[in-house]
């Protein structure tokens, strides 16, 4: 594909939720039960339509996107598009996941958190709106917000002895492979929350980028949880579907020529529900994989402080760059890629991850 080509968003977003939706009707084929295609079909609708009702409601708030003036400039153009998206369309998918199985406890726990996420990234989304900069809460003051919903969720989580395997603190890995953490379960679920919420913020940089990567994700979780054995886990598998649908959903709005962006408000709370769905499930290693553009984007940010800082002259104060501009995706936008491309080329190696995770599964 040539860097200059523009394809289109709109194919390429159905294509996508295709290949979702195919995926989860071949696992409830396999199951012999509709545990997946249902609650991804009634969030994705669900979500489109709340959606559709409230991009103009948003408009009217004024709640437009300001745009970092240090970022590619061709995004300059995207400034006033409404923003917060995740407002809408994240209490669709919770939800819908919550009502599959109501009475399992874990999954009120993953809502709590989630909920949590979203309104940590809505307070900065509104001090940056209300501020009319790029930036909201302090970065210490957001990580503390994050870290504090993350420890509640892990006292719950400890309380209920949903973390870990057949031993608390045990982390599944492939081969059938064991790693006995013990109490050091609870900085490493500190450590995923932090990580994954930041990760999924940081990928939201480009229209459809983290939606797209986000469904897919949220879909092979939720696959490589049907496919354990014991019959699975349809609750949380469900609630990943569930999730997956509203981001496909949200997407109808977010592909690009973007009309809404979901803002911190939806990327803070995504990654949090993929955080607590694979701490629950004793799924670490496969959201490692399968979120391996999430985990991409943020090395790339880190990497590029990183060497920045070891080369800074103490003259000139400049270092040298390792990309032409983190987080990853803005490296390949200023090598002439299209923003189009760029995305589709993150979708298809997400879906990869993801087809990986599953041979490779715990």
């Amino acid at each position: 594909m040539l860097a200059s080509s523009k394809p289109s968003s709109s194919v390429s977003a159905i294509l996508l939720a295709l290949v979702i939706l195919l995926a989860c009707v071949v696992s409830d084929w396999q199951a012999r039960a509709a545990q997946l295609t249902p609650p991804l079909l009634v969030a994705g609708l669900i979500s489109a339509g709340v959606t559709a009702w409230g991009v103009p409601r948003l408009r009217e708030l004024k709640l437009g996107q300001v745009i970092r003036d240090e970022g590619p400039q061709g995004h300059l153009s995207k400034a006033g598009t409404p923003t917060m998206g995740g407002l809408l369309v994240v209490p669709v998918g919770v939800l819908v996941g919550g009502l599959i199985t109501p009475s399992d406890p874990r999954l009120l726990a993953v809502a709590a958190v989630t909920l949590a996420y979203l309104a940590i990234g809505a307070i900065d989304d509104w001090r940056s709106l209300t501020r009319r900069t790029n930036t909201g809460l302090t970065p210490r003051g957001k990580l503390l917000l994050q870290a504090g919903a993350a420890l509640l969720f892990l006292v719950w989580a400890a309380a209920g002895q949903w973390l870990g395997g057949a031993s608390p603190g045990d982390i599944a890995l492939p081969l059938g492979w064991v790693l006995p953490i013990g109490l050091l379960i609870w900085p490493l679920g500190l450590f995923v929350f932090l990580a994954e919420s930041n990760a999924t913020n940081l990928t939201d940089g480009l229209d459809g980028l983290a939606a797209g990567c986000g469904a897919v994700v949220f879909t092979g979780m939720g696959l490589q949880l049907m496919l354990r054995g014991h019959g699975g886990d349809p609750a949380l598998a469900g609630f990943c579907v569930a999730m997956a649908g509203c981001w496909l959903g949200f997407l109808a709005f977010n592909r690009n020529p973007a009309r809404l962006f979901m803002g911190d408000t939806g990327s803070l709370a995504m990654g949090a529900a993929l955080a607590a769905v694979a701490l629950l499930s004793n799924s670490l290693w496969p959201l490692l994989l399968m979120g391996g553009v999430f985990l991409a984007e943020s090395l790339s940010v880190i990497l590029q402080v990183w060497v920045f800082k070891a080369t800074k002259n103490p003259t000139t104060g400049q270092g040298r760059r390792l990309f032409r501009m983190a987080p990853l995706h803005h490296h390949f936008e200023l090598g002439g890629l299209n923003e189009q491309v760029v995305v589709i080329r993150f979708w298809i190696a997400s879906l990869l991850l993801v087809g990986v995770g599953l041979v490779l599964l715990p």
